[in-house]
C-alpha cells in the first residue's frame, strides 16, 4: 500500500511525476475536467412528438405543448389573433421563436388561466420557452437562457394593507 505524500515544492512535483503511481492531477496540481464529462440534456417528447412546458407570469399560468408544424398558435381553442388582439402581446408570444431562429416551425397549443392579458402573454412566452428547451436543449437552451426567457418573472402585485387605500397609498390628509 502506497503512502500519500504532500507535494510542496518544484522538486517534489518532479519526483511525483517520475513515479508511475501518481495520477495526472497530482502532477499538475489541478484537476483535469474533460468537456465530454458534462451531462448531456436529453430531449423530452411524448409519443406524439410533443414537448410540454408550464409558464407563469403574475397570476397567470399557461400549459403549453409544442410540436413540429407550420407555426399555428392556439390559445384556449382560439387562434392567437383572436385571443390576443393587441400586436404587442402577439410579439411577446413569438419572441422565443425569433430568438431560437425557428419561426413557423412549431405548432403551439396552450391553455391559459388567471391574470390579465399581459400576464397571460408572458406566461405563454415562458411556457413556449420551456417547451422549446425540453424539445431540443442542445439547439435552443443557450439562446433562450441568454435572452432570459427560461427565468420565471416572480414579480406579483403587492397585497393591500389594513388602513391604506391600496398597498402603499395612504388615506387623503385633510387640513381641518
Amino acid at each position: 500500500m502506497a503512502t500519500k505524500k504532500t507535494v510542496t515544492s518544484l522538486e517534489d512535483i518532479k519526483q511525483v511525476a517520475d513515479t508511475a503511481e501518481a495520477p495526472a492531477e497530482a502532477v499538475t496540481g489541478t484537476a483535469v475536467v474533460a468537456a465530454n464529462d458534462a451531462p448531456k440534456r436529453e430531449p423530452k417528447r411524448d409519443n406524439l412528438g410533443r414537448s410540454y412546458g408550464t409558464g407563469r407570469r403574475k397570476n397567470a399560468t399557461a400549459r403549453v405543448w409544442i410540436k413540429p408544424g407550420s407555426g399555428k398558435i392556439t390559445v384556449n381553442n382560439k387562434s392567437q389573433t383572436d385571443y390576443f388582439a393587441r400586436p404587442t402581446l402577439r410579439l411577446v408570444i413569438n419572441q422565443p421563436f425569433l430568438v431560437g431562429k425557428c419561426v413557423n416551425q412549431f405548432d403551439v397549443i396552450c391553455t391559459v388561466v388567471g391574470g390579465g392579458l399581459s400576464g397571460q402573454a408572458g406566461a405563454v412566452r415562458h411556457g413556449i420557452s420551456r417547451a422549446m428547451n425540453a424539445y431540443d436543449p442542445e439547439n435552443y437552451r443557450k439562446a433562450l437562457k441568454a435572452a432570459g426567457f427560461l427565468t420565471r418573472d416572480s414579480r406579483v402585485v403587492e397585497r393591500k394593507k389594513v388602513g391604506l387605500h391600496k398597498a402603499r397609498r395612504s388615506k387623503q390628509w385633510a387640513k381641518r
